[in-house]
Order: C-alpha cells, then structure tokens, then sequence
C-alpha cells in the first residue's frame, strides 16, 4: 500500500489539527474527517483511511475518537494519541455543554424540533456523499471491487431491512470478509514467496 505524503509535524500540530476537526464535525463527521485527513492534510491515502475506518468503527466509542487515537498513536505513540484525544475533545465538550444549557430551555419548541430534523436530512446526505466518494478506493482493496461490493451490499440488507443488531453483523458479515482477506492476502503472498525463488 502506498504511504500517505504528509505526517503531523508534532503533538501540537495533532492537537490543533484534531480541534478544528471537531469543530467542524457537526452532523456528519465522516465526511469532514475524510476530506480533512486525506485530501487537505494528505496524513493517509483513500485506501488507509478506509481500512483505518474499519476499524475504528468495530472498536467500541465513537468512531472519529478511536480514529484520532490510532492516527496521534501511529506517528507520536501514547502522547501522540493523548494529543489527538484531547483536540477531539476539549473545545466540543465546552461547546455541548453551553449548547445544551441553551437547548435545555427551547428543546420544545417547534422551531427547535425543525432545526433537529432538517440537521438530520443534512447529516444523511454528507455520509451518503462521502461514501460514494470512498468506493474508488476499494478499486485496490486485495479482496476486489466485486467482493467488496457485494460485502457492502449484504451489510446494507442485514442492517437497513433485516434491522440485524450491529454485533451479529459485524462477527457475521464482517467476521466472513476478514477470513475472506485473510485467504485472499495469503495466496498473493505465497505468489510473491514463489516469483521471487524463481
């Protein structure tokens, strides 16, 4: 897998650079960590942030969090991933508590309750967006596109219409594409164990 062209210059630039993220991570995450880290940052390539992703969301927390703690973890160790933990989550925590201070004494309101779902639609369509945009990057996932694709596709049906709880498909689904890439990794390495003795 290709390496990413930039790295965080310090724990200084994590924690600021994880801040702004959060500040701008209202609604829909995902799509402003995709672009942040891979397109205006370049700290990972499309195929990086994709598995790094994966993984994040099968820890237990929320998925931008254990992401910021991998991302800080892999380039500064512990005190990387503490800088990153804390740019999540300093300035958010000072904003939702006056938010919800404020919120406390309108949350009944009728113009409350539109802003609520209009943010909803919103945050719908920036994940939908940004997963579309990710599909290229299983283009060069080892498993195929085609594979890929219909994994998605039975996550999709397990969880939108079949209402699956999130931990049987992940040990079924996701626990069948893992020893499906474990299979599929193990042949190309054996191929490239016999190219290279011949």
């Amino acid at each position: 897998m290709v390496n990413a062209p930039n790295r965080p210059r310090s724990r200084a630039d994590l924690f600021l650079s994880f801040t702004w993220l959060a500040l701008q991570g209202f609604g829909g995450v995902l799509a402003v960590v995709q672009r942040e880290l891979v397109e205006k940052k370049r700290w990972m390539t499309r195929e990086q942030f994709v598995e790094d992703w994966a993984v994040a969301q099968i820890m237990p927390g929320p998925n931008v969090v254990n992401l910021s703690l991998m991302i800080g973890g892999r380039y500064f160790g512990l005190s990387g991933a503490l800088a990153a933990l804390a740019g999540m989550l300093a300035a958010p925590l000072v904003i939702v508590l006056l938010l919800a201070a404020l919120y406390g004494n309108v949350a009944d309101t009728d113009a409350a309750q539109g802003a609520l779902r209009g943010m909803g639609a919103v945050a719908a369509g920036l994940i939908t967006a940004t997963g579309i945009k990710l599909i290229a990057a299983l283009d060069k996932n080892a498993m195929g596109l085609g594979v890929c694709i219909v994994l998605a596709a039975l996550t999709f049906v397990a969880i939108a219409l079949l209402r699956w709880p999130l931990a049987w498909v992940l040990l079924g689904i996701g626990g069948g594409a893992c020893l499906w890439a474990w299979r599929v990794l193990g042949r190309l390495d054996e191929q490239r164990h016999h190219q290279t003795r011949t």
